[in-house]
């Protein structure tokens, strides 16, 4: 089951801020390598990628990585046409990128919420469209986004452009989904929740007070009804069965993991 014997996937923002600490991205793409797909990776930088591209290679899988900026349109065309020269076809396609700012909107300076928007919306924006006419030539296609539970509530802290925007990229795909569905193309998201990953930890100078990493990893933990955050591996998974072939009449949903928060009003 879940199988992705020889298929090519496309996926951006997998590499890891810290050695050895497994970011959504890097652990999407090593899961997916492990079941057996080819791995075409877009980032920002090519040296945070040297460890994910080394433990799949270390295992015996395939990746190439090469330097995008996905809010550029000629950035994210190069990444595509390269896999496309190198495969000739695109499988899956795994948009993972995303950044979170504080602000409200009297606070948020409008450079940053347009760096917000870039970032969080324009990039899933751009993949798709660059690689949705592929998957359309070719009669088959899985596309997931990652968006976030701050897109469906208020989680504690002020981030209104990250809120709107993962808001926009679960709107997005649902109606790109219903588009593409006769073509053959499936689109879905997931959906994360509070996640302990590398990227929480540069969280806690701009959203924690007093900077304190244990507290602020405490009161995260604390907000969840399992008593724990996620990591990086669940939202993985999550990933690999929507774009697996077992989950062939899943189109334009959401796949929330998030422990329960929620389903939750926040008092026990």
């Amino acid at each position: 089951m879940l199988s992705l014997e020889g298929k090519i996937v496309l996926i951006t923002g997998l590499g890891q801020s810290q050695p050895g600490g497994w970011g959504i991205g890097a652990a999407t793409a090593v899961l997916f390598a492990r079941q057996g797909a080819r791995i075409f990776g877009g980032n920002r930088t090519l040296s945070s990628t040297i460890s994910t591209k080394k433990a799949i290679e270390e295992e015996g899988g395939v990746c190439d990585i090469v330097e995008t900026d996905v809010a550029s349109s000629e950035s994210v065309k190069r990444l595509v046409d390269a896999c496309m020269a190198k495969h000739g076809r695109i499988d899956i396609l795994v948009n993972n990128v995303g950044r979170s700012e504080p602000g409200c909107p009297a606070t948020m300076s409008e450079e940053v919420w347009d760096s917000q928007v870039d970032i969080n919306l324009k990039s899933v924006f751009l993949t798709c469209h660059h690689v949705l006419p592929i998957m359309e030539k070719q009669g088959a296609g899985a596309v997931v986004s990652i968006a976030s539970i701050a897109g469906l509530r208020y989680i504690g802290k002020p981030q209104v452009g990250y809120s709107a925007t993962k808001a926009a990229v679960i709107q997005f795909m649902k109606a790109t989904a219903v588009i593409y569905a006769p073509k053959g193309v499936r689109l879905n998201t997931v959906v994360p929740g509070l996640m302990d990953t590398p990227y929480t930890k540069n969280l806690v100078g701009r959203f924690s007070k007093d900077g304190e990493h244990e507290e602020y990893m405490k009161m995260r933990n604390a907000q969840v009804p399992t008593g724990k955050m996620g990591d990086a591996w669940d939202v993985a998974n999550a990933a690999l069965f929507l774009v697996s072939d077992e989950a062939k009449y899943i189109v334009g949903q959401e796949i929330v993991v998030d422990g329960g928060i929620t389903s939750s009003t926040g008092r026990t």
